[in-house]
């Protein structure tokens, strides 16, 4: 009787994953999936610990212990969710998508363990291994991931480490099948030995990649971790877990081969390309130019008599927590009768989504927000273009100099409006490390400052215009 009740509750469960994630794909519903998601996943863990029964009849024991657990854990998520910044969420992300790996990783460790010496189906040894292997390495990809984005890892890469990866994951492939074809007694040390390699695989993974290309990286560990958390579904034969992992791990795929469309790039070029790190300000650049700033005030006038704006959010917007800031100059310059809308990369930001969510949080209309595409044919009738912190997506490098790492990515082509305006603390180049030519073109003009400061001044001078 508990495990037909038990059934229905991991039903129920797969159908709240299943709206929620469909939920997520607009804002204005997003927080609403989130919760009813997390309902589901939370009726599915009550439903565990209270109605699971074994072939033997025996419940689930240490109970204190568990419940331990999910208080402490419940606590430390909810406090460092509420506490991070927005410049911070993809570490966090990163972080909380390596715990998920570990999780997947522990269940094989423990599941081995339970089966050490004694015959084991091919299937169950299979969903152990790729449970351990990708767990690993979406465990040690993702906390490496976050040392990277929070600025505590440098970008790592040695001559010739494509191939030791490749030799490296070979050699994680045979230990796994030595595993399952030796004596009993020798098969741990074979799994344990797989086990190292596969962390040690993680990190050599993820260390070369640049931070231009860390949004991918990070939806393709998530992908990666639900995978690793079907394989533990089939392991306890729970269709709650089965189904969560397949839609996450399904979920990061599709988002990963949309994003490395939108970068006009496979994923292999992605995983071997290497661009955007410390060593990838290759190709032409300008230092030396000259390029003209603007003031405040003259940028004001000229937004105030436009009849389009077109605003493009970066990193730096979000660095400045200035979002609602930018909102409120939306609104001002709306009330003037100017017609202002958002203009939003795929990868802009250092997360998939990055800059939508900034934008969301702060009440900005979902469709004021341009995907790449509407936002390019828009540009040639836009008065002017306010680029706030972005610049490697509106790099024209990446159009029209074959020398350029980035050479081939799509980007937000603003140097089509008839003036741009351009807020950065300096100019220094962005995270990928390249020169951008679009500062020194006539039609551009330089607004340097805090992000938030200089949108705090140009609401004071649109107001007063």
């Amino acid at each position: 009787m508990f495990s037909s009740i038990l059934n229905i509750i991991y039903l129920i469960a797969s159908v709240t994953f299943i709206m929620g994630l469909k939920m997520l794909s607009r804002p204005e519903s997003a927080r609403k999936g989130n919760l009813i998601a997390a309902g589901g996943m939370s009726f599915a863990i009550f439903g565990t610990v209270f109605l699971y029964e074994a072939s033997n009849g025996q419940h689930l024991g240490n109970l204190p212990w568990m419940f331990a657990a999910l208080i402490i854990g419940g606590v430390l998520g909810a406090v460092s969710s509420r506490k991070v910044k927005m410049t911070q969420m993809p570490e966090m992300v990163s972080l909380f998508n390596g715990m998920g790996g570990a999780c997947a990783m522990l269940i094989s460790l423990i599941e081995f363990n339970h089966i050490a010496g004694s015959e084991i189906a091919l299937g169950h040894f299979i969903a152990i291994v790729l449970g351990l292997v990708i767990g690993s390495i979406s465990f040690a990809g993702s906390i490496i991931a976050y040392l990277k984005l929070s600025g505590k890892q440098k970008d790592i890469s040695f001559k010739g480490q494509h191939i030791f990866n490749l030799v490296l994951f070979f050699i994680i492939l045979v230990g796994a099948v030595l595993t399952y074809l030796v004596e009993p007694a020798m098969a741990p040390t074979f799994f344990y030995i797989t086990f190292g390699l596969a962390i040690l695989y993680g990190v050599f993974f993820v260390l070369p990649i640049g931070g231009a290309d860390m949004p991918v990286v990070i939806s393709l560990l998530n992908s990666l971790t639900g995978v690793a958390a079907a394989c533990g579904g089939f392991l306890y034969n729970n269709k709650a877990m089965l189904t969560g992992g397949i839609l996450v791990g399904a979920a990061g795929t599709l988002l990963t081969v949309l994003m490395c469309k939108a970068m006009n790039r496979s994923l292999l070029n992605v995983i071997i390309g290497n661009w955007g790190g410390s060593n990838a300000a290759g190709g032409s650049t300008q230092e030396g130019g000259s390029y003209k700033e603007v003031s405040t005030s003259d940028a004001a006038m000229l937004m105030s008599y436009a009849k389009k704006v077109v605003i493009v959010p970066g990193y730096g917007l979000a660095v400045a927590q200035a979002q609602h800031t930018c909102h409120e100059l939306e609104k001002i310059l709306t009330d003037k009768g100017v017609e202002v809308s958002y203009a939003i990369h795929p990868v802009a930001g250092r997360m998939p989504g990055h800059m939508n969510v900034l934008l969301a949080e702060a009440d900005v209309d979902y469709e004021k927000l341009e995907e790449m595409e509407d936002a390019n044919s828009n540009f040639k009738t836009t008065d002017v273009v306010l680029i706030l912190g972005a610049n490697d997506v509106v790099n024209p490098a990446a159009k029209n100099d074959p020398t350029s790492p980035i050479y081939g990515m799509p980007i937000l082509e603003v140097e089509d409006a008839k003036n741009v305006i351009v807020n950065k603390r300096s100019m220094k180049p962005g995270y990928a490390g390249i020169e951008n030519a679009l500062f020194y073109q006539p039609k551009t003009s330089m607004l340097f400052g805090d992000a938030k400061k200089v949108l705090q001044d140009l609401c004071a001078e649109v107001k007063a215009t």
